[in-house]
């Protein structure tokens, strides 16, 4: 019975805490920041597009069909893409096309792993738009 009075006057006296956090404090928030997911919010535009997918079918399309092949952020959405390619390419977007390109089993000789998984994103541009991926 003692037991439960202490644990009840625990419960209900009120702990005085310290305004300022202790450095073990300021560094599990750091930590907690940098491993936290990024909201679709605060994404920026040059962050939605990860690289160019060289292929020998997308460099066909992009001479014959103005649609350009990119690897973009798994939570990326076509509007999203289609503002950040706007952003920061600076032409018009007709219309964007997104796959989930599905991750594929490989061995190298006895050792068996897979390949990553990724999204991708074919972008069509407007009529007259071009975009030079090989700037030199």
């Amino acid at each position: 019975m003692a037991r439960a009075k202490k644990v009840a006057e625990e419960v209900t006296t009120p702990e005085i805490v310290d305004a300022k956090p202790t450095k073990k404090a300021k560094a599990k928030m750091t930590e907690s920041v940098a491993t936290a997911k990024v909201s679709p919010a605060t994404i920026k535009s040059f962050d939605v597009i990860l690289r160019p997918l060289i292929t020998e079918k997308s460099m066909a399309k992009l001479e014959k069909q103005n649609k350009v092949t990119v690897e973009v952020l798994s939570t990326a959405n076509k509007t999203e893409v289609k503002l950040a390619f706007e952003a920061v390419y600076k032409v018009k977007v007709k219309s964007v096309n997104i796959v989930n390109v599905r991750a594929k089993f490989t061995r190298r000789g006895r050792y068996p792993g897979t390949i990553s998984g990724f999204k991708k994103a074919v972008v069509t541009l407007v009529s007259g738009q071009a975009l030079d991926l090989f700037k030199e």
